[in-house]
Order: structure tokens, then sequence, then C-alpha cells
């Protein structure tokens, strides 16, 4: 490996943390090493206040996840207890302002704390022994180790209980509570907020708070929790976050726990691939800018930019042609169509990393700066404008999103691969993946979260109770099909947890088979190895989208993920589709073929 890059340009910090992540053998000899500084310091908490104030040092250390009203935290980091990240306002989306949200568990979502059925109580088992084991990798002895780590879940499991479940945190409006610094001291008056503000560098004019009553709760954990306990809290939440970080046996540990049993994974992804995904979490643009060099020419960028104008057009028909709405919704639902931005490829602007210091042999250390950068950089937007050329995703990561409060969608390179999308491939394959993707992410617009948001991407009402009550009744029709999509006896789909991605889907498949079909007009796709451009259509979805899940995955994305396991996201939507069972001459009454009369059908 070069090592004669100039400090802190991208290469030099991509290569010198890859490196660093491969290097095993100097891993494994610093052990616990690396975090034996913070262990120290949470060994020394004997008041409250010196909770707050760890609270507080972790937070500034970078080590927990910026997030967006609504989601749960990245895993990739410690909320402790709470997160805090500078986001939009609902109401003013132009306005970025602070948000404390709810987090600080270790377990995937609340019911996994609370709920009474037996694979829960299975995993409440084994997760405690879990916790323990890593407090004594971190440094703890075998006999104290049970008793911190059964503080911790303690703690967690009173935050849990406090907490929304999964479908309550899709009710965006009910998870806005601005209020002033002031009232937010009142509701949690044994945590000293204008400190913790101090030593990340922000002063708010106010903060939104997604959970005032998990706050109380923190507030009442803070004061009556024994102070053991919350050692044992801070201790193993920075054991957790640091895990991948640090020698095997914490990598063994974390992957028997959180791979083997939770997800059914046999083993683990092997290091290489470990240390890409960490490159790319920690150093998204530096990485970024080396990647869409390599795998992201300008040809393809046009190629999108002309796919999405068609889903565009073929959205703006649809939604013109939508008999249900009342001429003034339609209207209004029209100029969202057009004031619509697509982000492809990679920004217009990178940011600069290159403060970041990144060595070749402190693989924690280096990591630590990154997040803490990476915080930094997501804080200072904090009662500022909105920088609209700001992305949520690295170009370089393989996924999407939509983002209503600034109506756009964005597709970083990393998606714009095979198979998703290829410059070589018949406009029905690209059509049939990267076109349903792409009515996915634009139909989000207009899902049961998306309606609530107007042109201007502001929290207002803007459809009439009629309109918004067709809109709920065809959203229920999909929401009641995926509560009957089960993926083991017993363990089936929450219609209500996933009707977004639901509705997203199908709205997404139907659109992008009319842009197809524009599309076609112009450039006919020719018959390949005997499947007809209909037929090459609707196999892409199925290649992109129809993904192998391990039956344990399956259970933990039913429990609390907003996507449908990957099977059920190809046979749902187009099970609706009439173009599909013509293009299969399906019969009536086939598995992929639902009745007129139970047809689920949004545009």
């Amino acid at each position: 490996m070069r090592r004669d890059w100039p400090a802190g340009s991208p290469e030099q910090q991509i290569g010198y943390l890859y490196a660093g992540c491969m290097d095993e053998a100097r891993i494994d000899q610093l052990g616990n090493a690396p975090i034996r500084p913070l262990l120290a310091e949470i060994g020394q908490i004997r008041e409250r206040g010196d909770v707050g104030r760890m609270i507080a040092r972790f937070q500034a250390l970078g080590i927990h996840p910026a997030f967006q009203p609504g989601t749960i935290p990245p895993e990739n980091g410690i909320g402790v207890p709470f997160s805090l990240a500078g986001f939009s306002d609902l109401s003013a989306p132009d306005r970025v302002v602070a948000w404390v949200g709810a987090s600080g568990l270790g377990l995937p979502d609340r019911d996994y704390y609370l709920a009474a059925e037996p694979r829960f109580a299975e995993v409440r088992t084994r997760y405690a022994a879990h916790v323990a084991a890593m407090l004594q990798l971190a440094g703890d002895d075998a006999a104290a180790a049970p008793a911190a780590a059964a503080g911790a879940i303690a703690i967690e499991r009173a935050l849990a209980a406090a907490s929304l479940d999964n479908a309550g945190l899709r009710d965006l409006p009910a998870l806005d509570h601005p209020m002033t610094v002031d009232a937010l001291q009142k509701l949690t008056p044994s945590f000293r907020w204008s400190a913790l503000f101090h030593v990340v560098g922000i002063d708010p004019a106010a903060v939104h708070v997604t959970e005032p009553a998990f706050l109380a709760e923190l507030e009442h954990q803070l004061e009556t929790a024994p102070i053991a306990a919350w050692r044992g809290y801070l201790a193993w939440h920075l054991v957790n976050s640091a895990a991948l970080w640090l020698s095997q046996p914490f990598v063994d540990e974390n992957f028997a726990m959180f791979g083997k049993f939770l997800a059914g994974a046999e083993q683990p992804v092997p290091r290489w691939s470990r240390c890409v995904a960490a490159t790319e979490e920690l150093l998204g643009d530096p990485l970024g800018q080396k990647y869409v060099a390599r795998y992201f020419p300008p040809a393809a960028k046009a190629r999108m930019q002309e796919l999405v104008g068609n889903l565009l057009a073929a959205l703006h028909d649809s939604v013109a042609q939508a008999a249900w709405m009342w001429p003034a919704t339609r209207q209004r639902a029209l100029d969202k169509v057009a004031s619509f931005r697509a982000k492809i490829g990679y920004p217009e602007r990178w940011k600069d990393e290159s403060g970041v210091a990144i060595h070749r042999d402190q693989l924690w250390a280096s990591a630590s700066a990154a997040r803490a950068w990476n915080v930094a950089d997501n804080l200072a937007t904090i009662d500022r404008p909105i920088d609209r050329g700001r992305w949520l995703l690295s170009a370089s990561t393989s996924n999407a999103y939509y983002n209503p409060l600034q109506n756009e969608i964005v597709f970083p390179a990393g998606i714009l691969q095979p198979p998703a999308f290829s410059l070589d491939a018949a406009d029905a394959v690209n059509y049939g993946a990267i076109g349903v993707f792409i009515g996915h992410e634009i139909s989000h617009g207009f899902d049961d979260q998306g309606m609530l948001f107007d042109a201007a991407g502001r929290l207002a009402p803007w459809w009439t109770d009629a309109d918004g009550a067709q809109f709920a009744a065809r959203g229920r029709c999909v929401a009641d099909q995926f509560e009957h999509y089960a993926v083991a006896p017993g363990v089936h789909h929450n219609g209500k947890l996933v009707a977004g991605e639901s509705i997203a889907d199908l709205g997404g498949a139907v659109v992008a088979y009319r842009a197809f079909e524009r599309a076609q007009r112009q450039h006919p796709a020719p018959v390949i190895d005997g499947f007809t451009p209909a037929q090459q259509f609707f196999l892409a979805w199925g290649q992109l989208r129809g993904d192998a899940i391990r039956p344990e995955t399956e259970r933990m994305m039913v429990q609390g993920d907003v996507h449908p396991v990957g099977r059920f996201r190809v046979i749902g939507p187009l099970s609706n589709m009439p173009e599909f069972a013509a293009a299969f001459r399906c019969p009536a009454g086939a598995a992929m073929v639902r009745a007129a009369a139970e047809r689920c059908v949004i545009w």
C-alpha cells in the first residue's frame, strides 16, 4: 500500500482507514486498550452529576448517529440514552433545528424487552449473557459482569417501556414537540442541557423533542437508577459501539449475539467487506469521490436523468387521471410532482473532510475522529437555512431515499450499478429494476406519510377530507394485503408498519411500467431469450428485489422493519397489476393474480 499520499487527501484517509481495519494482528494485540481510557472515566462515576457529564462526553465524541425524526437510529453508534441531531423543521423545512430523539436501546426495539412471546423471552435471556460477556471482555471480572449487565438492561427496559413502538414512530405529526431550552430543562431537571450544548458547540434557539414521555422516564432513571447501573449502562454501550473495531473476541461475541442468534447468519461477513463498509460509513465523501470517478461515467448520469424524467411524466399522467381526487387536490398533487428534485449519482459539492486525522495503526482513534467530524458537521447546521446540496447518503451507498421535507429523490452512484441499472441493459430491464426503484421513491411523496407534506415540503394538510378518506381506504387495502403475509406460522407482517413502503412499491411498479410503455414508443425493446419486453420488465424487478433472506432475519424484519421481506415486495405489488397477469398469461385464480374485487389500486 502506498504511504506517500498527502495527509488529509482522500487517498490517504480511505487507504489508511481500510488498511488499519485489515491489520488484524495489530488490532488483536491491542485488545481492549483503545477504549480503556473511556472505561476508566466511566469507572470513576460516583455521583448523579457524573452520569450527565459522561453522557455529554459521549455526545461530544461523536459516538452516536444523526437521525431523521420517525426513524430508528442506525446501529453504528451510541445514543446515550438519546440522540441529538440537526434536521429540518417539519413546519418550516427551509430551516434546520435541533432534534432530541429517543434512543439508547441495545436490542432492535421495545418489544424485545417487553413482549411476552417465548421468542422474545429467549432473546432477553441470551442478551443478558451477551452483555455480561462483553463487559467481561472490557475488563469486568466474571463475578461482577452479570450484575453490571443486569443494571444496564434494567435501565434499557425502563426506557423501552416509555418508547413508542415502530408503528407509532411512523406518525410524524405526533413526533414534533417544539419547546424552548428552558422547557426542555424543566422536563428533565436532572440533566444539564446547557452543559451538553456547550460541550458539542451549539446554542439552539429551540429544541424539537420526538417523545416527551421518553425524556420523562429518562429523568426518572437519572434520579433513581443506582449509580452502578448507570456505570454498567454506559460501559455496555461504549463496548457495543466499539466492538467491531476491537480484537477478535469482541467481534466473535458480537457476531454470536446479533449475527448468528438474532439474524441467523452462519458465519461473519468477511473482514474485508466489513472494512469497506466501515470506510464508507466514516469517510463517505472521500470514498465517494474515488468511487464515482471509477464507476459512474457521465453517460450513466445522462441515462438516469432520462429515466427519471419519464417516471415523473408517467406519475404526472397518473395523478392527472386519478378520477377519485377532487380537482383542487389533484392540482396540488400535480404541483408537487412538478416540484420534485432529483439528485443523481453524487453531490455537486463534496464535503471537505481533510481535517479528519486517520492513522494507519490506530483504528479506534481514527474511527472516533471520523465519527466526531460527522456529528459536528451535522450539528453545525442547526439554526441555519437548509443546504439543499447536502446528501444524507454517500455517493457509493447502494440505496436511495425520498426526503419529503425537500421533496427530493436521491439516487447515489452506488445503487446505479447492475442489477439495478446498467448502460448496457435493455430499457425493459432498466425500467423494471431501477425504474421501479425510482417509482418507489417518488411514490413516497404520496404514501401515507408523504401525503402530509405539500410541494414546498411543509407539514401542512393539502388534501380534502374526502380525498384523504379515499386514499386511506386504498392504503388500508395494501396494509390488509400485507397483514396476511407470514414468514413463519404465527409470524406475519404488521400491515400498518409496512404500509408506507408497500404503497410505494405498488405505486412504483405501476408508474414505472407506464414510463416503460412511454419509452417504448421511441425505443422499442427486443425480445431477448424468448422473453417479451413486458416479461423482461417484471423479471428484472424480481431479480433485483426478490432476495433470499434467512428465516431469522425475516422474523427480525417482520418485528421492526418498515420494509416487507423481499419476496413479498415482488409478490405483493405485482399481484395487483393486470399487466403482470397479461404478460405471463396467468389464468384467473392463479396465485399471482388477485381478484378484481380484492385488487389494490393507488394510481
